[in-house]
């Protein structure tokens, strides 16, 4: 085939250049896969187009940098904060305590915002509360994801009835004690260290803080962390047909978790240079820097939540997979949704926006979802209505009632303990920061959404396993 020369690529629209030698170069790669002239052309021309997704491409990877440090707007983005913040509606305000309703007042302020929303599961955050919903305008903003990218849930649903819990509550016990791996530092080692195709990612591959963590991946992949994640047993009740099941009750396997200590140091990562970009900031909003996504470090941040989030999904996977083996069960239906991510959208006015949901859920209509309560409290299998007022959101859970302070300061073990056995669940592990006292009632935070979300089902957790000691990750 013919060579792609300096001239060729000038003829179509290439500038003079560093970017010539490195697009001469990849297309010779490309060559060599067998693509044709007309086909690597186009390929080099998404590149230019769009660098971001081409970050971690083997061939392309350079010229996809390159290609980002050109088309760098020379115009910043303003940075001056509005004097008033911008108006956004609020579910169920009357649980949703001041300093929820001050930070995200501050999140409405910032240049880059255009819309957001305040869920009813709203509580103190870092930067943003907890349960917030905000779009920003060719911009992310690392903080407003959170430092446990792609938390999310996972609802595993099993045709066979939830009194095998009754008949054999060893099996089910043993099999959470045994297959699932809490707390800082765990993980699995030698044999029963699970293998996933998101280990051979190329992504891993697109930055040096990626590659530094990939090991970091495999040790942790399948395990959970401390706080409120779980993994639990339970009784579902399904109200409605979907998912090829018949309404009716069933054994159901639900867990929360995220992206472990990768996301964590992602976040801290770029966190820390969106504040370097904007010194300008206020102490009180500094968490709320952002990165502009015309940038190289705004695409690698949303390279790399896109990976944590594969992350996230894997191990959620695999713990499934390996409890639900261990009881010789397979699953008949599964519903898995996150939070602390961010999405491209558009408003209803056109506009492509991005939107952050920080212990919030996307809600937009039909999409599916799990919104749990607390260890002693059922969840709910949700289906979003689209509502736009919302940013198509919903709450993520039923949203802390009280700080982990206050709650170690004021529950006593036994009261926590009386709660559950009133409510026939078995707590296997659990700090008492995360006693179900500490979370607001899960019924009022559904009954605050009836305009976002429709219940479809419910999930009474019965035997639960959780990490001893407070914490995030």
């Amino acid at each position: 085939m013919d060579i792609i020369t300096g001239k060729i690529l000038k003829r179509n629209g290439w500038p003079d250049g560093k970017i010539i030698g490195l697009a001469k170069q990849a297309a010779a790669e490309l060559a060599e896969t067998g693509l044709d002239r007309e086909l690597i052309l186009a390929r080099l021309e998404a590149v230019r187009l769009n660098p971001g997704p081409y970050l971690a491409e083997p061939w392309l990877a350079d010229l996809a940098r390159e290609c980002l440090r050109l088309t760098v707007k020379t115009e910043e983005l303003p940075t001056e904060l509005r004097e008033s913040p911008l108006p956004y509606p609020i579910w169920g305000r009357e649980a949703i305590d001041n300093g929820s309703l001050a930070q995200m007042d501050n999140a409405m302020r910032l240049p880059v915002s255009v819309a957001g929303a305040l869920m009813p599961d709203a509580h103190l955050g870092y930067g943003l509360p907890i349960g917030g919903v905000l779009a920003t305008e060719n911009a992310v903003i690392p903080y407003a994801v959170g430092v446990d990218i792609a938390c999310r849930m996972r609802l595993s649903i099993y045709e066979v009835s939830p009194y095998l819990l009754g008949q054999k509550p060893g099996l089910f016990e043993n099999a959470l004690w045994e297959q699932t791996a809490f707390g800082l530092g765990a993980q699995w080692k030698g044999s029963r260290r699970p293998e996933h195709a998101v280990l051979d990612d190329q992504a891993w591959e697109a930055t040096r803080l990626l590659e530094s963590l990939q090991d970091n991946a495999a040790r942790q992949l399948g395990t959970s962390g401390t706080g409120n994640h779980f993994v639990e047993w339970g009784a579902f009740q399904l109200s409605e047909p979907i998912l090829g099941l018949k309404p009716g009750e069933y054994l159901a396997l639900l867990s929360h978790s995220g992206s472990r200590s990768v996301g964590f140091k992602i976040a801290d990562r770029y966190s820390k240079l969106a504040m370097e970009k904007h010194p300008e900031l206020d102490k009180s909003i500094r968490h709320l820097a952002w990165l502009s996504l015309d940038s190289e470090a705004g695409q690698e941040y949303w390279l790399s939540m896109e990976l944590a989030g594969r992350f996230a999904s894997a191990n959620h996977a695999i713990i499934h997979r390996r409890v639900a083996e261990a009881v010789g069960l397979k699953e008949a239906a599964v519903v898995e949704n996150h939070h602390n991510f961010a999405w491209e959208q558009t408003l209803p006015d056109g506009r492509r926006v991005i939107v952050h949901r920080k212990g919030a859920t996307p809600a937009g209509k039909g999409i599916l979802g799990v919104i749990p309560g607390s260890m002693g409290d059922p969840g709910y299998l949700v289906r979003g209505k689209g509502t736009s007022e919302s940013l198509e959101s919903a709450s993520h859970g039923a949203g802390r009632l009280m700080s982990r302070k206050a709650a170690l300061n004021s529950i006593s073990k036994s009261m926590r303990d009386v709660y559950l056995k009133e409510r026939g669940v078995t707590l296997l592990g659990g700090g008492m920061d995360e006693s179900p006292q500490a979370y607001k009632p899960i019924e009022q935070v559904i009954a605050a959404q009836q305009d976002l979300i429709e219940v479809l089902g419910k999930f009474s957790p019965r035997l639960v396993r959780m990490a001893d000691e407070s914490g995030e990750f």
